[in-house]
């Protein structure tokens, strides 16, 4: 089925969306009624918590500047207006610049994806080629990224983007499909490059498959310190990791799926599972390549569940009070289970499937378990935007009575997502009412957390003097597993079954401005 392709007008017959972007007068790309050029559906963790449907149902616009693309998120109705961008052409610093308007926060040097949703960025025609030019994801969901290659993003020397971070995540991010994208750098940190594929600071619901990643000392990393814990549910399938040095990825917490992997070259360490993260690494191959799966650099001991993988020249170190390679007798230490259905491909046949399938330019071409790649079936055009998701069973407020008893976050800890200046995560949780936490935007999310799991089944959330009635929408997550324990509006007091968790999470999705918790207090109920 042939794909229709927007067509970008003149300034003359477009309409005009007005952006100050150094002086110049951008004129908005054509908006178009024809469906989305993304071709098939998101797979894995991405096809949790709601789904990832990108820019579905919403108008296809035609980008060939980076500054064209800044245009075409700023001239949207609001920032969650569903949109398709498909770009052609090298994208770089020079034609890159920041476009203003009330549905983007956009800046020169970057594709900043921030504070937006639904939006899809799919390379077309000729491919898109993002050159030293890094693509930020930040307090954003359901974005959809395809067919497009970013190379040679530095962070330092000239020019720089992005912290050196081909596609980077940070700051509340939900529900992201990268697929079949090429990433590539010239070197490691000590040539100006940092991770090619990163996530930090409570990302959550991400895959990336059908992929490369090449030439570079860092793969990618999920969180950013041993303490930084509040990301995952990452799945990584049928893509090749090749010229690596190390981060294949680097796990901190949480829970990520690598399945149909082909891992070449790695040549320092590979999967690297720390700080209580759980790794499930169903039928790789890993080729060439030296301590592949373990803890690495840290005693802060991560995990494992191994199923149908090959080892193909593959060396292990002796392990040490800091490196614990799993093998040479590579054995599960967890059990991980996987929420979402998906085929494998036997380990033997992955090589040939990910050499035909991966990357850029590829066709797009996929899998479905037999080892024979093939085209999968045009993306269906949504008729209206993708809805928030929420739990099946909200639990509203209104009629939670207040809890009584111990506030069991007095004492814990806390984090969340990016905070307002001069606000603390840890105010929600000193027992003054005067303090409080705000995040960076109208969304965002706090979490309380316990050294070893409790049992916890009522909360209530006090908002600060002068902002009663700010919060609209929410959500309460068990941190550890993903689940949504209640969903509701207004703040107050929340109620569900106990469950017993070392992390809550107080999701903020819908605001009448900026929210201020100044209490989140927990209890057994």
């Amino acid at each position: 089925m042939r794909r229709p392709v927007a067509v970008r007008l003149s300034a003359g017959l477009a309409t005009m969306a007005l952006a100050a972007v150094a002086g110049v007068v951008v004129a908005m790309p054509q908006a178009s009624a024809s469906a989305a050029a993304t071709t098939g559906s998101a797979t894995g963790y991405a096809t949790q918590n709601g789904g990832t449907t990108g820019g579905a149902g919403g108008r296809t616009v035609r980008a060939a500047t980076g500054t064209e693309i800044h245009a075409a998120l700023c001239g949207r109705a609001s920032s969650s207006t569903p949109i398709v961008i498909e770009v052609e052409g090298t994208i770089n610093h020079a034609n890159t610049a920041k476009v203003s308007g009330g549905s983007c926060n956009t800046a020169d040097g970057v594709i900043e994806l921030k504070q937006i949703s639904n939006v899809t960025l799919v390379g077309v025609g000729g491919g898109a080629v993002f050159d030293q030019l890094g693509i930020h994801i930040r307090e954003a969901r359901n974005i959809i990224i395809q067919n497009v290659t970013v190379r040679n993003v530095k962070k330092s020397g000239s020019p720089v983007s992005n912290g050196g971070d081909a596609i980077g995540m940070e700051s509340g991010v939900r529900n992201v499909w990268v697929d079949h994208v090429t990433l590539e750098a010239s070197g490691g940190e000590s040539e100006g490059y940092d991770g090619l594929f990163d996530m930090k600071d409570n990302t959550q619901y991400v895959t990336l498959s059908y992929s490369v990643l090449r030439n570079s000392g860092r793969g990618g990393l999920v969180g950013s310190s041993e303490t930084e814990l509040s990301n995952g549910f990452i799945t990584y399938h049928h893509n090749l990791y090749e010229n690596i040095d190390s981060r294949a990825p680097l796990l901190r917490g949480g829970v990520a799926h690598m399945y149909d992997n082909h891992y070449l070259r790695l040549n320092e360490s590979g999967i690297n599972s720390r700080a209580g993260a759980r790794a499930k690494v169903d039928n790789n191959y890993f080729e060439d390549s030296k301590d592949v799966l373990g803890t690495f650099y840290t005693d802060a001991a991560g995990y494992w569940q191994v199923s149908g993988n090959t080892f193909d020249n593959v060396t292990w170190s002796a392990p040490g009070t800091d490196y614990n390679p799993a093998g040479p007798d590579v054995r599960s230490t967890t059990t991980v289970s996987i929420p979402y259905g998906y085929s494998l491909d036997p380990a033997s046949c992955v090589p040939g499937v990910v050499s035909r399938t991966a990357g850029a330019g590829k066709g797009l071409l996929v899998s479905d378990g037999s080892c024979t790649p093939q085209t999968p079936a045009p993306t269906a055009t949504a008729t209206t935007p993708a809805p928030t998701p929420t739990s099946p069973t909200p639990v509203p407020t209104s009629t939670a009575t207040p809890p009584t008893g111990t506030n069991l976050s007095i004492g814990a800890g806390s984090d969340g997502s990016s905070k307002a200046d001069g606000t603390s995560y840890g105010n929600v949780r000193d027992g003054d009412l005067g303090t409080y936490w705000s995040p960076a935007g109208s969304t965002g999310s706090i979490s309380i957390k316990w050294g070893s799991p409790v049992s916890v089944a009522a909360l209530t959330i006090r908002e600060a003097a002068g902002s009663a009635g700010t919060i609209r929408t929410w959500r309460v997550r068990n941190a550890d597993t993903g689940a949504v324990l209640a969903s509701g509006t207004g703040a107050g007091a929340v109620t569900f079954p106990r469950t017993s968790l070392s992390k809550v999470t107080f999701e903020i999705t819908g605001s009448t401005g900026t929210p201020k918790v100044a209490e989140f207090e927990t209890y057994a109920g």
